[in-house]
Formats: C-alpha cells, sequence, structure tokens
C-alpha cells in the first residue's frame, strides 16, 4: 500500500525557523564582535546546511554555521601543468595566518562567551542548546581554490569553494555557495516541488531509523538533496505521491554512478568518504525508501 498524499503534505512542510533564525543571528552576531583577535582579518559568517537550503524539518534541532576566512586560501593545483604550477608559485607566498590559527582564535572567543556550552568535535565547534538557542556547529574554515588555469592574476580561472580540516588532520575541501545556489535553481526549475520532496525522504529517514530499517548517519541531509537534485525536472509534478513515485523509479533504474552532488563539483556516491556518499549506503538507503512505500 502506498503512502497517502495527505501524509507526504504533512511531510513535505518546512520546519519552524523561528528559533533557528534567533540562534543563527546571536552566533552570527557573537563571532562578528569587534575586539576578536581575528576581527582585522577578512571573514564572513553564513549559513549553510537544511536551515540554510530551506530543507529542514521539523525533527531538525542543529543550525549549521560557516565562519569562513578569506585573507587566507588553500589550493588544489592537481589540474594546473607544470608551468601554470611554477606560475602560480611564482606569484603567491605561504600565508602567514593559517586554518589553524584561525580556527583557535574562533575556538577561544566562543569559548569565551559560551563556555561549558562549547565542546570541538571532529569537525565543527558544537555548542549546545541553553533557553531559546538551538543546538549549533560552527565550522571554521578558509577559502578553497580548485585551479584550472593559471598563467597570471589576470589569466587564471578556479572554482571557489571552502576547506577545513577534521580531527585527523584531512582537509575536507566544499561549495556551499554553488550547492545552494544550484538546489534554489533546480526547486525553480521544478515549479517549487524540489524542496518540498527533499524534506519528505527526509522525514521518511527519520521513520526508517525510528524503525531500526538504517543506521542513524547513513543518510545526511547533504546527500539527500544531492540524491534528488539529480531527477529531472519532468518527473516532479501534480502531486507528491506523483513526484516520489517518478523520481524514485527513475533513481532506481538509472546509472548512479553518473549522479553527482548538488554542488556540482564531486560524484554523489563514490568512495570518497570525506566528500561523497558510499555506493552501498546509498543503495541501502534508496531501497529502504521502496520498501517502506511499498509496506505502508
Amino acid at each position: 500500500m502506498a503512502i497517502p498524499e495527505t501524509q507526504l503534505e504533512t511531510w513535505s512542510h518546512q520546519g519552524s525557523i523561528t528559533q533557528s533564525s534567533s540562534t543563527y543571528a546571536t552566533i552570527k552576531n557573537t563571532l562578528e564582535e569587534t575586539g576578536t583577535v581575528y576581527y582585522d582579518k577578512r571573514f564572513k559568517v553564513f549559513l549553510q546546511g537544511s536551515y540554510g537550503n530551506d530543507t529542514n524539518i521539523y525533527s531538525e534541532s542543529d543550525v549549521d554555521v560557516i565562519i569562513c576566512l578569506y585573507s587566507t586560501f588553500y589550493k588544489d593545483l592537481e589540474s594546473l601543468p607544470q608551468d601554470q604550477k611554477d606560475a602560480y608559485n611564482s606569484v603567491f607566498n605561504s600565508a602567514t595566518y593559517t586554518w589553524s590559527q584561525f580556527k583557535n582564535d574562533v575556538l577561544n572567543h566562543l569559548t569565551s562567551k559560551y563556555s561549558t556550552s562549547i565542546s570541538p568535535g571532529a569537525k565543527a565547534i558544537k555548542i549546545s542548546a541553553s533557553g531559546n538557542r538551538r543546538n549549533a556547529d560552527v565550522i571554521v574554515a578558509t577559502e578553497f581554490r580548485r585551479y584550472y588555469k593559471f598563467l597570471s592574476l589576470s589569466d587564471q580561472i578556479y572554482d571557489e569553494g571552502i576547506c577545513f580540516f577534521n580531527s585527523a588532520g584531512d582537509r575536507i575541501a566544499n561549495y556551499p555557495n554553488q550547492h545552494s545556489q544550484n538546489c534554489t535553481t533546480k526547486h525553480q526549475a521544478t515549479n517549487s516541488w524540489f524542496k518540498p520532496m527533499v524534506r519528505i525522504i527526509k522525514n521518511m529517514r527519520g521513520k526508517l531509523v525510528a524503525d531500526g530499517v538504517i543506521s542513524a548517519g547513513s543518510a545526511p541531509s547533504y546527500f539527500i538533496e544531492g540524491l534528488i537534485y539529480n531527477v529531472p525536472n519532468d518527473k516532479f509534478g501534480r502531486t507528491n505521491v506523483d513526484t516520489f513515485v517518478n523520481s524514485i523509479n527513475w533513481i532506481n533504474s538509472a546509472d548512479k554512478s553518473k549522479f553527482v552532488c548538488a554542488n556540482e563539483q564531486y560524484y554523489l556516491l563514490r568512495k570518497a568518504p570525506l566528500v561523497c556518499w558510499d555506493p552501498d549506503k546509498g543503495e541501502e538507503f534508496i531501497q529502504a525508501l521502496i520498501n517502506l512505500w511499498n509496506n505502508w
């Protein structure tokens, strides 16, 4: 028996944003306070994740905040021939203010403001909820450039993203602006069906986790957005039932090795754990969605 339209409609709604907006504003103001060690540097604070992309659901509580340093950038020169790498190295010097220094300064500032509510995680600085403030993850990042051409400062081509390092020292490069812009474009191109369908799938994930069918963390929201991003625009529309059936049937029969993340900078399903979804976990999730639908 299929999941009824009424249930899908309930699941399609965006969760409350009032408390999350207040949480973000509070943390943003704290990070941007004058008098911090890093105040004279070029940086920007912005939202990432479900709240930033309007795909949040009622069960979600964490607010993802990025503070990105633009006075320093890290780079990937792997696509450049040696002469262009040499040209790059002749122009740029090593940074005098590194990511590790920036993160340490941000961590010290947040600790001075939130005290015992602060706990450094593997990727983010975690701020626990208190009063009206929700849980928040603050990722400290720097600008990241993946170069495709470098002849001079006036003749260069690169994709701009952000990067940070996890507790194991691995560099993680991501492209939140491209992800957000592409999701918005997809939403518009599907006559506003894309983001509600993402929220439906995320609510189904919650039920699958609660029922013990899949493990928590095996289907991150970021990858769910990427999964639905690959569905052709003509599969969306009419009803939530139609959109779900058409989308999942297409996904199940497609060559999923060609799926891309919503930022279009990485393949979605690859054995690259820092930036991609493990193909086995992705397939497990897709089949769990189908089984939930067929056995409702």
